[in-house]
């Protein structure tokens, strides 16, 4: 998706993965100063915090046949020439670590190959 936005390709992204069957959400990560000057990190896993959080429905074999569970997923959108921080690398490391699904996605394609495992 060559001179895309990085924000058109997350719109594009969360469509894909709704239609798809998942839950996405928007993860916006930042900081700001409260009233006293003392600053107020927001977002999951911030710093670091991937851009699309979620649950990927998943059938359980064996015991549990013909349940679903949701797996954590945390997406995290570039464009084509967009850098990946240390501190989003962390994050999407702890998220893989634990048995979720985590990953950069700099497409529609991308993200759903994330999901598809």
């Amino acid at each position: 998706m060559p001179n895309m936005k990085e924000s058109d390709i997350q719109k594009l992204i969360m469509i894909a993965i709704s239609e798809n069957g998942g839950i996405v959400f928007r993860n916006n990560c930042g900081v700001l100063l409260n009233p006293a000057g003392i600053p107020i990190r927001f977002g999951i896993g911030n710093p670091g915090g991937s851009d699309l959080i979620g649950i990927k429905p998943t059938i359980i074999t064996a015991d549990m046949i013909g349940q679903t569970i949701g797996v954590f997923t945390a997406i995290e959108v570039k464009t084509q020439n967009g850098r990946v921080s240390k501190e989003q690398k962390h994050f999407l490391d702890a998220i893989r670590r634990v048995g979720g699904i985590s990953g950069i996605a700099r497409s529609v394609d991308d993200a759903l190959a994330l999901l598809r495992g």
